[in-house]
């Protein structure tokens, strides 16, 4: 005899008609780490990656944001730069001068739209 694989738990809601989660109709908000270094590069990229077709305004919060390297710009760089090719809206949320500062750097600060 075969064994059965058991269903997933969505798998299992949907099939009884639960809650089926749908496009949200609020803008997005990711409120950015105290450091951003490469540590943190590939959860950084997967949260920025779920939010890249949200078709409403995803804000960036920075306001916390005390530390940041050349690794996590460039996650950042290309999710901006990806949002913009598809004509969606990105917004910042406070300043930093550390994010500033690395932009001015590598100069993306023309790329990344940050705040004045």
């Amino acid at each position: 005899m075969k064994k059965r694989k058991k269903a997933s738990p969505s798998a299992s809601r949907r099939a009884r008609g639960g809650p089926v989660s749908g496009p949200s109709k609020e803008p997005s908000t990711l409120r950015l780490p105290a450091e951003c270094t490469v540590s943190g590069a590939a959860a950084l990229k997967e949260q920025l990656a779920g939010l890249i077709d949200d078709p409403l305004s995803v804000t960036l919060d920075i306001t916390s944001l005390q530390r940041i390297d050349t690794a996590a710009l460039q996650v950042i760089t290309a999710f901006v730069r990806e949002r913009a090719g598809q004509g969606r809206p990105l917004e910042w949320h406070g300043s930093q001068p550390v994010l500033t500062t690395a932009a001015q750097l590598l100069g993306l600060t023309s790329l990344l739209k940050l705040p004045a």
